[in-house]
């Protein structure tokens, strides 16, 4: 993917009239864009920032049904979700795997209880199960995992889920729609709605944050997939639309894996805000979260409230033998939820379903709010379908259930399969030149290499998106994140052509943002 061949070829030709403009570069409005090019529709993509700069970005770095949902009696949204983990997990191996959960238990009653619920949540999840659930003895649960607290413990329940990089899954997603046929961009920020004659739909207003070039783009569909910005974009079609979203914060800490060694996960089922919270190996940390905070204000850069982060310290301290404290932390990470809500009811956040909603404005406007990373594709399908039953879309048929993302498969041996089919290109690189094999930072695995590669592939406009999604060191050790800074971007500067003033203004910038992650 090559952003400035991108933008060039939709500057060429202003008199295209798209088949659909998808606004909004997260899961969902990747996974629309997905789904439209492979059916053919000519698809384009505006994102204002970067790919999963927000929500999805943020996530809690699980493929799941939820069995939060299942104790609320939602069972068609953990059916759907468990259909979805599957085909998931089938179609981007290189970045999904089965991950071993374990919830702990204290009393005979939550033993029958966690044991048959999940028993259940196996079934729910038919020919696309990851692994049947057992329960462990209180001798063989604390053999497994030490750092549990043996005071009062029963046993442990435990059960399988699937485990992912979201924000790489989201430039995989871009991969695949441009391999498609489609067109995405990033630091495109729609402005305003074009409409004929009738009152419709006819395209959008955008600007080109890079150059600050205006553009007015044609199209017969507009999908506003924009998460907690939905409200604002539908106040572009209606100043009069009404609030369609409740969002909610969840932050989450990264530990170093000496609290939680080997592969096992923990998923506390019952939080004192009645919440879960899991503690899960990822890339050889620890993520501790999430919590669930109903906020007002909407952020792309939202940030941890301190009583977000000794909460979950608490909370972890209930559990574990060896008690995680501030100084302990990596890096800590804020994100928020565009849960789906009439803002009639007053419900908390954490009482509001994960079911996403589609609505077609009267001018044309179509809209998705809510839903969660795991059933993004059949949310993206049922966007399409909306618009096809509109009339909008001429029929055809989705494809994207079976639309591997890469065909190479997760491998612990070789840490470069994150890249997908693309990783030998890399491997090449180092092969040819060993230097830039070696790691930035000791601290972290990413070469050289790896950040060459992605200015030349992954259209990266500034450092944080290099060390914030592209790689994952700012949310696997915001200090080291820090000390990389420098050398990416010097990296960066010398494949893409900026000057000295450029790396010291995107140091600084970006140490700015560190101070959010610390």
């Amino acid at each position: 993917m090559n952003r400035q061949v991108q933008f060039q070829q939709l500057l060429s030709k202003p008199e295209t009239i798209w088949d659909i403009i998808v606004i909004g570069g997260g899961a969902t409005g990747l996974g629309i864009a997905l789904d439209g090019a492979t059916r053919g529709f000519k698809t384009l993509l505006l994102e204002q920032s970067d790919f999963s700069k927000g929500t999805s970005s943020r996530s809690t770095k699980l493929v799941h049904g939820g069995v939060r949902y299942m104790a609320q009696g939602d069972l068609l949204l953990v059916m759907e979700a468990l259909h979805e983990r599957g085909l998931m997990l089938k179609n981007a191996p290189h970045l999904t795997s089965n991950q071993e959960f374990v919830v702990p238990v204290y009393n005979l009653f939550d033993v029958i209880k966690y044991t048959v619920g999940l028993k259940f949540y196996d079934l729910l999840a038919g020919r696309l199960s990851l692994g049947k659930s057992h329960f462990l003895n209180r001798e063989n649960t604390l053999a497994r995992l030490p750092q549990l607290k043996p005071e009062g413990l029963k046993g442990g329940v435990v059960y399988h889920d699937g485990q992912f990089d979201d924000s790489r899954m989201t430039v995989a997603l871009a991969h695949a729609c441009v391999n498609s046929g489609g067109t995405v961009l990033n630091y495109i920020k729609v402005t305003g709605i074009l409409k004929n004659a009738n009152g419709k739909i006819a395209g959008v207003e955008a600007r080109d944050i890079v150059s600050g070039d205006e553009i007015n783009i044609k199209a017969k569909l507009v999908i506003n997939a924009t998460g907690v910005f939905a409200d604002a974009i539908s106040k572009m079609d209606n100043p009069n639309a009404k609030h369609s979203l409740k969002p909610s914060q969840g932050v989450h800490i990264v530990l170093d894996k000496s609290f939680l060694p080997g592969n096992l996960a923990i998923m506390i089922p019952k939080t004192d805000d009645g919440r879960v919270l899991f503690a899960i190996p990822w890339y050889n940390k620890v993520v501790f979260g999430t919590t669930d905070t109903p906020v007002d204000a909407i952020s792309l850069e939202p940030v941890a409230l301190e009583k977000e982060i000794n909460f979950i310290l608490h909370t972890a301290e209930k559990y574990l033998v060896k008690a995680p404290r501030r100084e302990d932390i990596l890096s800590v990470f804020a994100g928020l939820r565009p849960l789906a809500a009439n803002p009639d009811n007053p419900h908390s956040t954490k009482e509001v379903s994960r079911r996403h909603k589609i609505t077609l404005s009267p001018s044309g406007l179509l809209t998705i709010v809510g839903g969660k990373w795991t059933t993004y594709r059949r949310m993206a399908e049922e966007t399409i379908d909306k618009a096809i039953s509109a009339g909008i879309l001429k029929k055809t048929k989705c494809l994207t259930s079976n639309h591997p993302l890469s065909s190479v498969a997760s491998n612990s041996l070789n840490r470069l399969h994150i890249y997908g089919d693309h990783s030998s290109e890399i491997e090449t690189m180092i092969h040819e030149n060993p230097a830039l094999g070696i790691p930035i930072d000791p601290r972290l695995p990413y070469s050289r290499a790896e950040i060459i590669w992605i200015c030349r592939n992954e259209m990266p406009v500034n450092i944080e998106d290099i060390l914030a999604r592209r790689t994952r060191t700012l949310f696997l050790n915001a200090r080291a994140s820090s000390e990389m800074a420098s050398e990416v971007a010097s990296l960066m500067a010398k494949e893409l052509g900026y000057d000295m003033k450029w790396q010291k203004t995107q140091i600084e910038s970006y140490n700015q943002l560190v101070k959010n992650y610390i």
